[in-house]
């Protein structure tokens, strides 16, 4: 009851945030699903896109940085990387990133985290959250999503 309390209240606050489209755009916005190269497809075995655009923003799907070398840092950069190589892909940038929502499975690497996400982020410094999760897909430490503008 309370997680599901908690959730609808981030949903709230999140939506709440969104900058409002103007008349013309909302009436001709569409939803546009992104999809990644063939090689980083993973839709075969996850129901989700790699992205959404929607009235000027990019919503990206959370990425995880699970590699061979485990551990906050290395699992943060390979995540932010992921992030950065798909905004490009998709006619954004680093630069243009509104908001991240970072998940770590321990909140005690918040500082390390917080080390590699700096050297992605050196002047723009998007809106942020972040929270403690029980457990992460593969295992991993961190997985990060962000909003950009398109």
């Amino acid at each position: 009851m309370i997680r599901g309390a908690i959730a609808g209240a981030v949903v709230i606050a999140v939506v709440g945030c969104e900058p409002p489209v103007p008349e013309a755009e909302a009436a001709s916005a569409s939803i546009q699903q992104t999809a990644a190269p063939e090689y980083l497809n993973s839709s075969a075995r996850t129901p989700l896109s790699e992205g959404v655009r929607y009235g000027g923003i990019l919503y990206l799907s959370g990425k995880l940085g699970v590699r061979p070398e485990r551990g906050i840092q290395p699992e943060t950069r390979a995540a932010l990387q992921s992030i950065k190589d798909a905004l490009e892909r998709h006619g954004s940038s680093m630069d243009r990133v509104l908001k991240c929502t970072v998940m770590l499975a321990d909140m005690a690497e918040w500082g390390a985290m917080n080390e590699v996400y700096a050297e992605f982020f050196p002047e723009n410094k998007p809106a942020r959250s972040a929270f403690g999760a029980s457990g992460l897909a593969a295992d991993g430490r961190v997985e990060i999503e962000c909003m950009a503008a398109a």
